[in-house]
């Protein structure tokens, strides 16, 4: 298969590109300048020419915090560039996965939410991405389905496991908050679980398969939680380490609110596309070890 994704250095696109060339498929990442979220021909332009028979909607405006300060150009991306993405895969009737985030809810449910729950963004990264969720449920339901996944980490890019083992080789104690739970994800298994759930969608037009679904592995832990298992990982092969000291969110303050319960439940996923991720401890391990081999 022919898969597009939007985007080329973000950690599910090149997570993406590993997996998907591994299990034999065509890659084609489309990023600027010839495709800029921000310039809706540009859009149609790039996917027209790529001719591809799936199509990957990965790229996004992330800087959670940054977006406080630039709610339009958050908006022209991530609502108005999903649009652009979601009106190309319907010209070409093509299957279409859109990633989406925890951040539409508020964070202050007590259990894991559910598909079903009401969304309730607290900021601007949160509200331009279920503004995105809309657009293209709006313009190509029959074609899409939106995955909301949290929590991201893996060999690539930036993300908060790298941090860690970064910060370990030169600090002995380090502050982590502990007071906000999530289910920490591979994007190495997003990857996996795009390309069953594409699929499915290549393979039937039954509509269960459509629409927002969640995905993110099993488990779940505090940011210290996750911190003190890199450690413990890093330094069984021989990686920094240090010492988590457990602080609340109000002893580390940012511009944007973290939502302070971001599991999401990913029942639907594996009944409807019979996709589950891994726990996360294990994966977890996986990332840590590629770490250490790099670096080495």
């Amino acid at each position: 298969m022919r898969i597009a994704v939007t985007g080329k250095v973000g950690q599910v696109v090149t997570s993406l590109m590993e997996r998907a060339t591994a299990a034999g498929h065509e890659m084609i990442a489309l990023g600027r300048p010839e495709l800029d979220l921000a310039d809706a021909a540009s859009v149609s332009r790039a996917i027209q020419a790529a001719a591809p028979d799936a199509i990957v909607s990965a790229a996004a405006y992330t800087a959670v915090d940054k977006a406080e300060g630039e709610a339009a150009l958050a908006h022209q991306v991530n609502a108005q560039g999903a649009r652009a993405v979601a009106q190309a895969a319907a010209s070409l009737g093509i299957p279409l996965i859109h990633i989406s985030t925890d951040y539409v809810f508020s964070g202050d449910l007590d259990r894991p939410y559910r598909e079903t729950d009401p969304t309730g963004p607290t900021g601007v990264y949160g509200a331009s991405k279920l503004a995105g969720e809309g657009a293209v449920l709006e313009v190509y339901p029959q074609g899409s389905a939106v995955l909301r996944v949290a929590w991201v980490y893996s060999p690539f890019g930036g993300n908060f496991v790298k941090t860690m083992i970064r910060l370990a080789g030169d600090r002995d104690e380090i502050s982590v908050v502990s007071d906000q739970l999530g289910n920490p994800t591979s994007a190495l298994d997003i990857a996996d679980g795009i390309l069953k759930v594409i699929g499915n969608l290549a393979s039937s037009h039954d509509p269960m398969l459509r629409g927002v679904f969640h995905m993110t592995a099993k488990g779940e832990a505090t940011w210290a939680d996750l911190a003190e298992e890199v450690f413990v990982l890093s330094a069984a092969c021989g990686g920094p380490s240090a010492v988590v000291k457990r602080i609340p969110s109000s002893a580390y303050p940012t511009p944007a609110r973290r939502p302070p319960n971001s599991r999401l439940d990913c029942h639907a996923l594996a009944k409807v596309h019979g996709v589950e991720l891994p726990e996360w401890r294990s994966s977890l391990k996986t990332v840590v070890h590629r770490l250490q081999e790099a670096a080495a």
